[in-house]
């Protein structure tokens, strides 16, 4: 592992964070940067704005090598996956008849958006791969000539199933469908490619494996795809000639800042530049593989106790950084009060998919993990 790591998470010692799908640890730079963003704001107000752009500038290129976007002006800053999801949802100029195809484990943020477009006539088709070999091809089935968009996760945020992007993407491709990856639970986490994937849109939050604060995410649009979505809001941020205030002739601009219509958070854009500056530092080839290392002897820990099963898959390139288990011995209730008790104990991780979610990043040392007990269990089925 780089040395850069051990000291840019100081994690307290009483605390196994295993909790990078819901929210991520933030680096040291990053708390650093904010306190000395907060000094300056303290201090010198807006004195030094220039570079707080600059700063912004340097976000933009840091998503668009991330994503491995073509350039920079496909990248929008908003607020959370939901929004740019939303701007996708009423955006497209839908007809009566078109369907979406999705899957049946998504987080609802990737459900109910496609849902409330039933009331124009817009119906939502979810393939079910919760226990399917191959979970592309059962999204692939569910489609007609009547469907306008495939929307997936990058991987499941419950089970932590991994999904072909490529393969998904070859095949809006040929049928002519747009592709619309919710990338949150892998950006940060895996190398990604949307060029490869061939994604028409792709939304993430930067505050799980991208380290980063909650309130920024990114959105990235193809050009093309960029130019389907009606706009819906609009003021000074979002014209090709932001800053011009004393212009009266205005239009939309051409990059997917079109997507931004105020002003800029940039106390999150100094937060996630710094996180994202240690992806660089360490490489996202050596950030994978050290992930998929901890999540392989996350399940081999799960394998290893008579009482634990696997509800994530463990096949190669079928899992991530999520790792869902659970105990034979509970019902829905049990993993609750099991949930609670690892919580107590410092053991920081998520009861999800009926069963609990350790989601360890790169850096995680996972050496306390066989300490755990999962053996003590009383008369009603619950942990003591």
């Amino acid at each position: 592992m780089p040395p850069i790591v051990p000291d840019e998470f100081p994690l307290d010692n009483d605390l196994l964070y295993l909790n990078h799908a819901a929210v991520g640890v933030w680096p040291k730079r990053t708390r650093d940067a904010v306190k000395a963003f907060a000094d300056e704001n303290m201090y010198r107000g807006a004195a030094d704005y220039p570079v707080w752009m600059k700063t912004e500038r340097a976000l933009r290129g840091r998503l668009k090598r991330l994503l491995n976007a073509a350039s920079s002006d496909d990248i929008a800053l908003v607020k959370n996956t939901s929004e740019a999801l939303s701007l996708i949802a009423y955006g497209l100029d839908w007809k009566p008849g078109d369907n979406i195809v999705s899957t049946n484990q998504e987080f609802p943020s990737n459900r109910i958006v496609w849902e409330s477009l039933h009331g124009v006539g817009v119906e939502l088709r979810l393939a079910d791969v919760s226990a399917n070999d191959n979970p592309e091809a059962a999204m692939m089935a569910r489609c007609d000539e009547h469907t306008r968009l495939i929307t997936v996760s990058s991987v499941q945020y419950g089970s932590g199933l991994r999904m072909d992007l490529n393969c998904l993407g070859a095949f809006c491709r040929d049928h002519q469908i747009l592709f619309c990856i919710d990338a949150i639970q892998s950006l940060g986490a895996l190398a990604f490619d949307a060029r490869a994937c061939q994604a028409d849109f792709v939304v993430a939050d930067g505050h799980k494996w991208m380290l980063g604060p909650e309130g920024l995410a990114v959105f990235y649009t193809h050009p093309e795809s960029r130019n389907l979505l009606k706009l819906h809001q609009y003021g000074w941020h979002m014209v090709e000639r932001a800053g011009d205030f004393d212009a009266l002739e205005w239009s939309v601009a051409g990059s997917a800042r079109r997507f931004e219509p105020g002003s800029p958070n940039m106390l999150g854009i100094c937060a996630l530049n710094a996180s994202l500056s240690l992806f660089e530092d360490v490489g996202m080839v050596e950030v994978e593989k050290a992930l998929l290392e901890n999540a392989r002897l996350v399940m081999a820990w799960v394998e290893s106790e008579p009482q634990l099963e696997l509800i994530s898959p463990d096949q190669e390139g079928r899992f991530a950084g999520i790792v869902t288990f659970r105990n034979v011995d509970l019902d829905k209730a049990g993993h609750a009060a099991l949930y609670r008790k690892l919580m107590a104990s410092g053991v920081i991780c998520a009861n999800r998919a009926g069963g609990i979610r350790f989601s360890p990043h790169f850096y995680s040392d996972l050496s306390a993990i066989a300490s755990l007990n999962f053996n003590i269990v009383n008369s009603e089925g619950n942990p003591q």
